[in-house]
């Protein structure tokens, strides 16, 4: 699906540009080519296509149903939306976006957004092909066991007051238009170009909101994708004691990649003698704890609720660490 864009940065890195693959900075320059590529193209699809849903459908019977009695429900669904869509921590930012803006409880999109870097269809497939389906079905359900947890935890304390304004105003909006008119009647009254105007407009307004911190958080993760020494993570993660766990989370959050790609370094580590439980809680802390998403999600969320997020995120993936080593032996 995304091989268009790592043929567009071999063209321009190593054809174009005469660097190759074996360099430091062509191997780093490659990684920032394509990510940003990508995410650029995934941003503007993403956001214009849930503000077309948005225009077209009532979203707000999705809200009601998720935020009423059905909330506990709606946990489990965002969790299980974020695991099967293919999008990496930056590019789901958007999509909490659109929740958000359909007035969706901050503690079911955040399910949602925890759980979509963690997990996608095509890392799925990669663990089984390499580590077998015992250790996928454990990834998938701490995965989604995080998330969920997340969001219950996050709605518990009113989370959504520590949005940044627009997010916030965004949310309230959402709120307030499920009450005002038939749903049928507003969806009724709304053209096709209409929708596409309101898509178009959204689409621009969040796109310059965020672009400059892909760049920003892409070009981080890419300059320590491209200069850590091969080898210097395995040296350095310890042989098992316990604190090598929180060790591996910390370690992992200045780096950044998405699920897809840290899966053959999850291979990598077991292979060379890392317990499952550690390369867990590093692969997690670099897929969805990293600087250059908490760079991007200050966009859209005050510090204080950064450091919530932050500070549970961590938490969590020490004791799913913890745990996997504990039960490595029977798994």
């Amino acid at each position: 699906m995304f091989q268009i864009f790592t043929d567009f940065a071999s063209w321009l890195v190593y054809g174009q540009i005469g660097l190759t693959a074996e360099t430091k900075l062509g191997d780093a320059l490659h990684f920032f080519v394509e990510d940003v590529s990508k995410i650029f193209v995934l941003l503007l699809l993403m956001i214009y296509i849930i503000a077309l849903v948005r225009a077209s459908l009532n979203i707000e019977r999705v809200r009601d149903y998720l935020a009423d009695k059905h909330k506990g429900l709606g946990y489990i669904l965002g969790s299980t939306l974020g695991a099967i869509t293919p999008f990496c921590s930056c590019s789901s930012i958007p999509v909490f976006l659109g929740f958000t803006s359909a007035g969706i409880p901050i503690g079911i999109t955040m399910a949602f957004l925890v759980t979509s870097p963690l997990i996608n269809e095509v890392a799925v497939l990669l663990l089984v092909s390499l580590l077998g389906w015992k250790f996928t079905l454990l990834y998938v359900v701490v995965g989604m066991g995080i998330g969920i947890i997340s969001g219950v935890f996050l709605d518990f304390i009113n989370a959504q007051r520590w949005l940044k304004s627009f997010a916030a105003e965004a949310l309230e909006r959402g709120r307030q238009e499920s009450n005002v008119a038939d749903p049928h009647e507003v969806e009724s009254t709304i053209t096709m170009l209409e929708r596409h105007r309101f898509a178009v407009e959204e689409t621009t307004d969040i796109f310059g909101r965020v672009w400059k911190w892909v760049i920003l958080g892409v070009g981080l993760g890419a300059a320590l994708h491209g200069f850590v020494p091969d080898g210097w993570i395995e040296t350095h993660l310890g042989d098992g004691q316990w604190w090598s766990v929180p060790a591996a989370v910390l370690l992992g959050i200045p780096l950044y990649s998405n699920a897809t790609a840290v899966i053959p370094v999850m291979e990598s580590l077991i292979v060379k003698g890392l317990p499952v439980g550690t390369t867990m809680a590093f692969c997690m802390s670099t897929v969805a704890a990293s600087f250059p998403e908490f760079i991007l999600l200050k966009q859209v969320m005050q510090w204080r609720l950064l450091a919530v997020l932050f500070s549970l995120l961590l938490v969590a993936f020490t004791l799913a660490g913890w745990l996997l080593n504990i039960a490595d032996p029977f798994i």
